[in-house]
């Protein structure tokens, strides 16, 4: 097909991480990344220290969309919109995008943030915004939901089970 990539059986593999902070997102991506050895990309992050609007997040996205390599993303997955508008801007490129939901305890999340932030009051604080902006995944998203409490070796397991069926 002229423009896209046509799909294949060998498509690049694209997961796409989220769920509520200090959930272990970004624990499991980096984990996931050394295992495969592919690029692992917080968007959020990318966003922040290049001081770029979502547009220009995204046209970023379509360039690492590219390479056509499997990639690792986080961030810029809050709501389904924003996790639809990512999984079409990579399908265009001939990805197979998966989401991966990943939950955690309200105490764990914000035991962790306390810790990170050094600072209850911090921690409230980014808990209950980053919560505000967050939408749980739909059934028409058929995530892969994870556990930020179990071990890596857990997650991968279910991952690569979810992954193949």
């Amino acid at each position: 097909m002229e423009g896209k990539k046509s799909q294949t059986l060998s498509q690049p593999r694209a997961i796409l991480v989220f769920g509520a902070p200090a959930s272990g997102k970004t624990t499991f991506c980096e984990k996931f990344s050394q295992q495969f050895r592919a690029p692992y990309y917080n968007l959020e992050e990318i966003e922040a220290d290049l001081g770029v609007d979502r547009k220009k997040m995204l046209f970023i996205l379509d360039l690492i969309a590219r390479t056509g390599q499997n990639v690792i993303l986080e961030g810029e997955l809050k709501t389904e919109a924003e996790r639809d508008e990512v999984k079409a801007l990579l399908k265009e490129e001939g990805y197979n995008p998966s989401l991966v939901w990943i939950q955690t305890d309200v105490n764990t999340i914000k035991t962790r943030l306390k810790n990170r932030l050094k600072s209850v009051a911090k921690a409230k604080e980014e808990y209950d915004r980053k919560i505000s902006e967050l939408e749980a995944p739909s059934e028409s998203e058929k995530p892969i939901v994870l556990s930020g409490k179990h071990t890596f070796e857990t997650q991968l397991s279910h991952t690569l089970s979810q992954l193949a069926g």
